[in-house]
């Protein structure tokens, strides 16, 4: 595991009935009906950015393979050991784990696709964390963001904000992202 930045963490109790609550959510809608949305491919390099509990892991894992690689960043202590549990558990070699606030130490443009869900209404410094999924970012990465606390348009708004990312589409239950074209240096 790789750490950046400073903890701030919500109660173990508050996160593992959260956990729960994912749980439960992921039985009426499971996680590949969102993750079909963003068009993964074998060997691709993912990064779910806020991965909580890891309701993505187990099936990020599948779509990518063996040649891809998983980054799963939290912020939170026992999110990061949960997803630790997962990855042991399921021996998954092509994931890491990346306990940060904002910066995720990955390589420029080296992330095929950054997963924001149900975090953007959360986040403490938004502009901070946008900037480093754009510099994380392939020239032709997707940004999946889905946030069932916000409608699309305020999505897209906060996406959009600072120029960095333009609207690629609007599925059911994601929106894409990639880099604006006046940002592609």
């Amino acid at each position: 595991m790789r750490q950046t930045g400073e903890k701030k963490q919500m109660s173990n109790l508050g996160f593992r009935l959260m956990a729960f609550t994912f749980k439960v959510r992921d039985l009426f809608v499971p996680r590949i009906k969102i993750l079909n949305e963003v068009g993964i491919k074998p060997g691709y390099k993912i990064l779910d950015y806020g991965c909580g509990s890891g309701s993505y892991i187990n099936t990020l894992a599948d779509m990518v393979g063996e040649s891809g690689k998983i980054s799963a960043l939290d912020i939170n202590l026992l999110a990061i050991q949960m997803v630790q549990r997962i990855i042991a558990r399921n021996q998954l070699a092509n994931v890491e784990t990346i306990l940060s606030e904002c910066e995720t130490g990955l390589p420029d443009e080296s992330i095929d696709v950054a997963l924001l869900y149900d975090i953007l209404h959360d986040l403490s410094n938004p502009d901070k964390i946008i900037k480093e999924l754009h510099r994380v970012l392939k020239t032709d990465g997707i940004l999946s963001v889905s946030d069932h606390h916000l409608e699309d348009e305020d999505i897209v708004s906060r996406m959009a904000n600072e120029g960095l990312f333009e609207l690629l589409k609007k599925d059911i239950l994601t929106c894409s992202f990639v880099k604006a074209k006046s940002n592609i240096i």
